[in-house]
């Protein structure tokens, strides 16, 4: 999949903001990179490893992890960042690999700001540069290692 936008991050052809925050032998858990504007906070990717463009293509076990992902990741988002909503969308249109969108939406946010699109045209969105994301990717990261069995 030499053409594969995520099949190359995961492989180190590509490097991204941030850090990862998770990874195990199903999926990979990142920030979003906008290539160099401004970040939302709080943007996360959670990425299938094999190559497969849809959720129809996941098996059985992947399933299980990706599910669990999510849930771990939306509960860091809400715990940790002070996130009061996810939202989560896979769309495949422009990169057929298997990634999930979770974009918090954070307290004070405008109600016709609500939406994982729309939060980004808010003026006080909560935007940051790399050392912004690192930091965000280090905080989900310790509250995900502290609590790997909940």
């Amino acid at each position: 999949m030499n053409d594969c936008f995520i099949c190359n991050k995961h492989a180190g052809i590509i490097q991204t903001s941030g850090m990862t925050i998770y990874e195990d032998d199903f999926v990979y858990v990142g920030h979003i990179d906008r290539n160099g504007d401004p970040n939302y906070l709080g943007h996360i990717m959670i990425d299938l490893k094999r190559h497969a463009p849809t959720l129809g293509d996941l098996n059985m076990e992947e399933a299980k992890v990706f599910g669990l992902t999510m849930a771990k990741v939306s509960r860091a988002l809400m715990e940790s960042e002070g996130a009061e909503h996810i939202y989560s969308y896979v769309l495949g249109d422009a990169v057929p690999h298997l990634h999930m969108h979770m974009v918090p939406r954070y307290p004070g946010t405008p109600k016709e700001y609500w939406g994982p699109n729309a939060v980004y045209d808010w003026e006080g969105a909560p935007m940051g540069d790399n050392d912004d994301v690192s930091a965000l990717c280090t905080r989900i990261k310790i509250y995900l290692e502290n609590h790997a069995n909940e």
